[in-house]
């Protein structure tokens, strides 16, 4: 039997999710991993320049992999410009 903590390690989700949680994220979520309002999570969606999100009935979430491919877009971005 392998223990739980190798099987995380060698687990290939866990390098898409980077560190983030493995459930889809709230607007809140978001709001609190950028260190932003909540409010500006919503102007990022209604402007489409944040990380892409989904809706859930009338819940908007964001997957993981998706937030962190942001990340990593944006770093490339900023490393491209200067």
């Amino acid at each position: 039997m392998t223990p739980s903590h190798l099987v995380e390690e060698t687990d290939p989700r866990a390098i898409l999710r980077g560190g983030l949680p493995d459930r889809y994220l709230s607007p809140d979520d978001i709001a609190e991993i950028f260190d932003v309002p909540k409010e500006t999570v919503y102007q990022w969606r209604r402007q489409r320049i944040g990380p892409p999100g989904f809706r859930v009935g009338k819940h908007v979430r964001y997957d993981p992999a998706d937030v962190r491919a942001y990340v990593v877009q944006r770093k490339s971005a900023d490393r491209d410009a200067s």
